[in-house]
């Protein structure tokens, strides 16, 4: 195929608009009529995490053709702590499909990424989703992105972007919302028209920029990216430009291009393409691949840099090595290691040889790590999130938010009254019908445990999210948490007797049965401070009381604490136990009588 048959592009949106679905509305339209089997939903989202959350995590390229043109199609995450994953993929391409919600209109995870596409000089296309739902206002949603692209600096060129609308559900899209259509047809033609050609010399030495990686057990590692000039055959050598400068020489083992949910072995692989390559184990992402007559290299990957540390290092409570396989120092640095080689945007640094400082996007980007890690068998302990801050001509500056909530309006008042409290400042209010849109700039640790507190108090119907929106000076402390913690005295079963008599005192973590040790959170107090309880204690027998008698008792449900919910709660002097089966909460120090030394 010519390199002229070629369209590069990235689908872009917030979290939850539909750009997954459209990928499998695009890829069910091209490849059933070929193949002749119907596709799974969702067939894009092929992580666990991924299928479980509704979300995607790692950015993933697949392909479609549509008129004798192949269309490589990059499905982005869009999160903001994933945003690693953006940045990598947005140089394959060459324009981006921005999807908007008709009803939420551009949120701000739509500004962080779209901010990254404008940067590289990308042509945008519009896609206002969900157009179908009664509370749809396409109109408003175009002109709000208008604004955002403005805002964010683009090109009049870019600026003069079409619009299509679409249900992405029904594998629906048209350019008149009058009009509507059946199919993607129009979507298609539409790409071809609007998105340009790679502009790429196939004559010219070889070279290539890495982005991903894949991994086969029969192939080992396989590197993913675009080839920006010439091509290359399988078994042919290449030079590979590493980051520091040096040169190193390789050889490419196979060449694979992509068409639907396939990668397919070619002969040969040219410019333009996204590929992927096997047999260049010694490769990194955002090196550069290239003819070693003529070894140039590519601009580096740029990513920006973190914000949120955690510090990690092996299980050490009175249960470590109960439930987990790789449980020491050695495991444990093994896999941060491995991580930081694929997943740009986080950064390990060894503390001590049993403590890990590992920084990320957020702590959504940190709790997947680890919510991955106790899947394979990790076990782990970790500090609470910490913001990263900075030094600028003598000042600390930390990060702060762009933030966007989107409740009730009986809560409004209530949630921006905690939000002032945490140093938030009010940019915007917006009523919408029965609800209310209000936007904050607000330091990124006011957030830390925010999220928990923010659905109790909207009663699980308020909607927020956020994204970095740079760095300000350091805007005082702030007390985010104001109830300390249940800990227990005593290692043991906890019995519902004990429970009962100590219930009033606060809520709990955990159920009669529960294994509990010394120093363990089995609760939070209702006071500001900790409180040392025995919930191992059962009320001895007597010949008037059966063994059933705790049947009886009436207990508050415990509260159950996800890996997100317990990181947000754990204070400076608490840690978060991860195991394949458990999540623990205690304190660092486990002996009572040495806490109150400190």
């Amino acid at each position: 195929m010519d390199y002229t048959g070629y369209r590069n592009i990235a689908i872009i949106s917030h979290v939850d608009h539909g750009k997954t679905t459209l990928v499998d509305g695009m890829l069910r339209q091209t490849l059933e009529p070929v193949h002749g089997r119907e596709l799974k939903e969702r067939v894009m989202d092929s992580d666990t995490l991924e299928q479980e959350r509704g979300i995607t995590i790692l950015a993933k390229n697949t392909a479609v053709e549509y008129e004798g043109v192949k269309i490589n199609i990059v499905d982005t995450p869009g999160h903001a702590d994933f945003g690693g994953e953006v940045e990598r993929v947005l140089g394959m391409v060459d324009g981006c499909l921005l999807l908007v919600d008709a009803v939420d209109g551009p949120m701000p995870q739509t500004r962080f990424v779209l901010g990254k596409a404008l940067e590289l000089g990308l042509k945008p296309m519009v896609v206002i989703n969900k157009i179908d739902r009664p509370e749809a206002r396409p109109d408003e949603a175009v002109d709000l992105t208008f604004d955002l692209m403005a805002d964010l600096g683009a090109s009049e060129e870019q600026l003069d972007f079409p619009v299509i609308y679409a249900v992405a559900r029904e594998g629906r899209a048209f350019m008149d919302p009058d009009s509507p259509r059946d199919d993607l047809r129009e979507l298609f033609e539409a790409v071809l028209r609007e998105i340009p050609a790679p502009e790429v010399d196939l004559d010219a030495p070889f070279q290539m920029l890495v982005t991903s990686f894949d991994y086969s057990e029969y192939l080992g590692r396989i590197v993913v990216g675009r080839i920006r000039r010439g091509s290359v055959s399988r078994g042919e050598s290449v030079s590979l430009i590493r980051k520091d400068g040096s040169v190193g020489r390789s050889r490419v083992a196979q060449t694979f291009t992509h068409l639907g949910l396939q990668r397919t072995e070619a002969q040969s692989v040219g410019a333009g393409d996204i590929v992927a390559l096997s047999g260049l184990e010694d490769a990194g992402i955002g090196e550069t691949i290239a003819d070693p007559d003529a070894p140039e290299a590519l601009p580096a990957i740029s990513v920006d840099e973190p914000t949120v540390s955690m510090v990690f290092s092996p299980n050490t409570s009175p249960f470590a090595g109960k439930e987990g396989r790789y449980v020491t120092s050695r495991h444990l640095e093994d896999r941060l290691r491995r991580e930081a080689q694929t997943n740009v945007s986080l950064v390990v640094e060894e503390i001590t040889p049993e403590e890990f400082k590992v920084s990320g996007r957020g702590q959504l980007h940190l709790s997947v790590l680890l919510e991955n890690m106790r899947r394979e068998g990790y076990e782990v302990q970790v500090a609470g999130p910490q913001v990263i801050r900075r030094e600028v001509d003598g000042k600390v500056q930390e990060p702060v938010e762009h933030l966007v909530i989107d409740v009730p309006s009986d809560y409004a008042s209530a949630v921006i009254g905690v939000l002032s409290g945490r140093k938030g400042q009010m940019v915007q209010m917006e009523p919408q019908g029965d609800r209310t849109r209000v936007e904050f700039r607000i330091p990124s640790r006011a957030l830390l445990g925010f999220r928990t507190q923010f659905l109790s108090m909207t009663g699980g119907e308020g909607i927020m999210s956020h994204v970095f929106d740079g760095y300000e000076p350091w805007s005082g402390d702030l007390r985010t948490r104001n109830n300390g913690s249940l800990v227990a005295t005593e290692r043991g079963p906890a019995f519902a007797y004990s429970i009962s008599k100590l219930q009033e005192r606060g809520v709990f973590f955990i159920e009669p049965g529960t294994e509990v040790y010394g120093g363990m959170i089995v609760g939070e107090n209702g006071r500001e401070n900790d409180l040392d309880v025995n919930v191992c204690k059962n009320k001895k027998l007597t010949n008037v009381r059966s063994a059933g008698a705790d049947d009886s008792l009436n207990l508050t449900p415990p509260r159950r604490l996800s890996l997100e919910d317990a990181l947000e709660y754990i204070a400076d002097d608490e840690l978060v136990e991860i195991t394949p089966k458990s999540i623990r909460l205690r304190k660092k120090t486990l002996e009572p009588g040495m806490r109150a030394k400190k």
